[in-house]
């Protein structure tokens, strides 16, 4: 085992359980680079210990002490019910929704018993009369809930893009605001880690609805959902830019590391954003696009590109110096984009790439048993048509999709290599 990842572990060790309100408040701001620090975090919350933090589970519970912990280092305000945490619990019916893979599947999981979860909830008070929300989600798939997309034998979903990379951004960026001087910032910072995401946005959704702060002083919400896999290209999708006119005056201004933004304009998306956009409030994501690793087991710690966890940590807190000073932004209904179950009675079966901005749909790969598989889609394939429709974008594939029935057979044209070749689909 590495030295770092030893220290990793004896620091969790010590912070775990009541053990963690004794943290000296300097154990985390003088752990070395910033890439040092997103590196601990995500190699403790994705660590086989944490048994895959599935909400509701003993994995959670340590998840959820050890980001507590990180929050009182930084002289945070505790701000769940009455500690740092926020209590909520669902009974989960058949949760069909829509993940970042696109495609909707009904789960059929049958009526279980109440599931309790937290939220881990610090704020910041800087005196301001506006208070802006930094979440991300921590929770993940434990063993492997109806959402995985592991066909092999039971195995620990550590999720260490999904979601320790935005938990450990969200956790930079904390120590960041918390170190700059009074009075420097025109915001108060309430720091949000969701659970029962993976299960349809619990967490947030009940934050919403039971919110710990008046949602009136809100100016606006950032979400970090997989943001551990920057590419080569540097490509960082931000979602939910229609959601207040802000957004697109300042994002194409901000210059760091070679960025490349990529937007979508929908408040509503696969991810906690969502929440506050149903309750008209600016709402951006950034998300570093699907892989391959996308909740199996292979999503781990070791996968990741931390100093581009860096890089786009360091491209968020630009856009919250930007905001600073611009007063209470504008809300902004926009198209919903994401189109619920019942819109399909079909699917494909293939992982987009969010990341693409050229013309039909892009993907990152095909399930295996699904009807694209089948066919012989491949990632890096381009959909360009599907039977009668064409196919321009992301939204254009959806809405293509819900013309198709179970059985028919069309032709999708895919452009692969440079050539356009014609493949038979059989939807199911």
């Amino acid at each position: 085992m590495k030295l770092v990842h030893r220290l990793n572990i004896a620091i969790f060790t010590f912070i775990t359980g009541t053990a963690f309100l004794c943290t000296p408040p300097s154990k985390y701001k003088n752990f070395s680079t910033p890439q040092d620090r997103v590196n601990m975090t995500v190699s403790v919350l994705a660590d086989d210990m944490m048994e895959g933090r599935e909400v509701g589970t003993e994995g959670e519970r340590k998840a959820s002490e050890y980001i507590a912990g990180k929050m009182m280092t930084m002289g945070l305000q505790a701000k769940g019910d009455s500690s740092w945490f926020q209590y909520f619990s669902f009974v989960p019916h058949s949760p069909g929704q829509i993940h970042h893979n696109g495609d909707s599947t009904s789960m059929g999981m049958a009526l279980v018993k109440e599931i309790r979860g937290r939220n881990v909830i610090g704020y910041l008070d800087n005196g301001a009369a506006t208070t802006v929300i930094i979440g991300a989600h921590y929770d993940h798939l434990g063993m492997g809930d109806e959402n995985s997309l592991w066909t092999g034998p039971k195995a620990i979903h550590n999720g260490a893009d999904d979601n320790a990379s935005g938990v450990s951004s969200l956790i930079e960026l904390a120590q960041w605001l918390s170190a700059k001087p009074a009075g420097t910032t025109h915001n108060n910072y309430l720091i949000m880690a969701f659970s029962g995401e993976e299960k349809g946005l619990w967490g947030s959704n009940y934050f919403t609805k039971h919110p710990t702060i008046d949602l009136k002083t809100v100016s606006y919400m950032l979400n970090m959902d997989m943001v551990g896999k920057l590419n080569a290209e540097k490509a960082l999708a931000i979602n939910g830019v229609g959601t207040c006119p802000d957004w697109m005056q300042i994002l194409p201004e901000i210059q760091v590391d070679g960025i490349k933004i990529v937007t979508s304009e929908s408040g509503v998306g696969a991810s906690d954003h969502t929440s506050f956009y149903l309750v008209d409030i600016p709402a951006i994501h950034f998300f570093t696009g699907q892989h391959e690793d996308y909740h199996k087991p292979s999503d781990d710690a070791d996968k990741l590109n931390y100093a581009g966890i860096v890089s786009v940590t360091n491209y968020i807190q630009q856009v919250i110096l930007k905001m600073d000073g611009r007063g209470k932004p504008q809300f902004t209904k926009t198209k919903d984009a994401t189109p619920s179950s019942s819109d399909f009675k079909v699917t494909l079966g293939v992982i987009p790439d969010y990341l693409y901005s050229g013309a039909g749909l892009r993907i990152d790969g095909a399930k295996d048993g699904k009807p694209g598989a089948k066919a012989g889609l491949k990632g890096g394939d381009t959909i360009v048509k599907m039977g009668d429709y064409d196919i321009a974008d992301i939204y254009g594939y959806m809405e293509a999709l819900g013309k198709f029935e179970a059985g028919q057979t069309v032709d999708c044209v895919v452009e692969r290599a440079g050539e356009r070749i014609v493949l038979q689909v059989t939807f199911e």
